[in-house]
Order: structure tokens, then sequence, then C-alpha cells
């Protein structure tokens, strides 16, 4: 198996792309494959947060030239840059966080999967590009995301140029949420996680919902939105209970209900 799935203590799910031999790139089959473990988790009752990580010395290096050059045909290209679209709006609108680990480079496919992650924590040796433009082929939809997450300017600088940015530039763009050694990724990556695990499942769905939705919409129609999407939450068991636990200075037990 290509990806791995592996049930931490405490609702985290660890979703590893266990493809070394080609950084973890991100062919078809790969592609299909993620789809489906996110799918499967998004489903899943017991898993509350999922952290994506890489093997080998990357994490990924975004789509299988050698796949890409072996199609032939416009539908096939179409077909497979669908499918890349489908992964990375799926870990979007997945009811679950998603933190992508990255341990190592990220290019190109794998930079917008870190990107499409709620959440995002990298070494500090770790690099990051959108690198198709020396390839003759401009990282179009690598952009959608990573242009979500930072502004225009260092954006169009990473396309244009094809230039790697460093974790702590990624850091300062936003891009990522922090970089640590390479001793620490793992154990500040956990410590996240498992606070975001004690929250309400129910919470957090409604929230990481609401978060991308009103990122596309005017502002009165955003404040529309959220307004009934924060009476749909009130209504909720654990609001009340949340409310409940602050009031009573107690540590709140969800129903996520």
């Amino acid at each position: 198996m290509n990806i791995k799935v592996k049930y931490l203590s405490g609702g985290i799910s660890l979703v590893t792309m266990n493809e070394p031999r080609t950084y973890n790139s991100l062919s078809t089959k790969n592609l299909i494959d993620l789809i489906k473990v996110f799918q499967k988790l998004d489903k899943d009752k017991k898993t509350k947060v999922i952290i994506l990580e890489g093997a080998g010395k990357g994490f990924s290096a975004g789509h299988n030239l050698r796949e890409v050059k072996s199609l032939k045909g416009k539908n096939k290209y179409q077909k497979l840059f669908n499918l890349c679209s489908k992964l990375m709006t799926q870990i979007v609108e997945g009811r679950k966080p998603v933190i992508a680990k990255v341990h190592g480079a990220a290019y190109a496919a794998g930079c917008q999967l870190v990107a499409s992650c709620d959440l995002a924590y990298s070494s500090s040796e770790a690099l990051f590009a959108t690198p198709g433009v020396n390839i003759g082929l401009f990282c179009s939809t690598p952009m959608v995301a990573v242009s979500r997450k930072i502004n225009r300017k260092p954006m169009m600088k990473m396309l244009l140029t094809g230039e790697p940015i460093k974790a702590n530039y990624a850091k300062q763009i936003g891009l990522i949420n922090d970089h640590f050694s390479k001793s620490k990724l793992n154990i500040e990556v956990l410590k996240v996680a498992r606070k975001i695990s004690s929250k309400s499942n129910l919470t957090i769905k409604i929230g990481k919902q609401a978060f991308y939705k009103q990122l596309e919409m005017p502002l009165k129609k955003a404040y529309v939105y959220t307004s009934k999407m924060m009476t749909l939450n009130m209504m909720a068991m654990d609001a009340k209970e949340g409310i409940s636990a602050f009031l009573e200075n107690r540590k709140p037990k969800w129903k996520n209900k």
C-alpha cells in the first residue's frame, strides 16, 4: 500500500504517503487512494483529527512526471488534473481538521497539498516551491490553494521564478503555521492535534465548514451566513454544555451532539 493509515490515541489518524522512490508523487493511483482514505476518515466517528505526512526524504514532489509524459490526449490530462483538484477539495470540504506534517520538500502539487490542509507544520529544513515554469508547465492548479494562503507578490514570485522557499520564509508569508527541528516536528504536531481533538467534534465540523464558505463571500453576505451558523451551533447540546462548564469552572463533557 502506497497510502498507509495508522490510528493513534485520542482520535488522531495518521495518513502516510509511502512511496519514497517517487518522493510520494501524486500519481493517478495515489490520488485515488488518498481521496478514498480521506472520504473514509471523514465518516469515521473515532477520527477527530487527521495528520498527513510523507515517507522518505521528501513530503511530496507533486505530479509524477513520468506518468504525465506517458499520457496521450487532452482528456487524459484533464482527468488527472480534475482528480488532483478533487483531492484538494475533499480536504478543504471535509469535516475533520487536517494537519500537514512536512519533513522535507513539498513541490508543485505537493505544495498545493500543504496549502490545502487546514494547518501545516514543517521541519526547519523543508523547502516549498511551485516550479512548473522551469519545465514549461505553469503551476496553475497548485496556485489555487497556495494563493488562498499567501499574498499576491510572494505567490507570483514563486510562480514566475520557480525557486524554492525555505521554512522560515514560508512561515513569514503564511504558507505554514510554524517550523521545528526534525527531532521536534512530530512532538509539536501531536501537541496541536491533541489540543484540537479535545474539542467538540460537532463544533469543529460546523466551524471548519463556515470558515471556508465565508471566505468566498462579500462582507455582508458573510455575516448573514455566519450568524445562521452561530445560531445552528448554539442549538447544539455541546454549546450549552460548553457554556455551562465555563460558568461552573469545570471541564466540558462533549456529546458531539
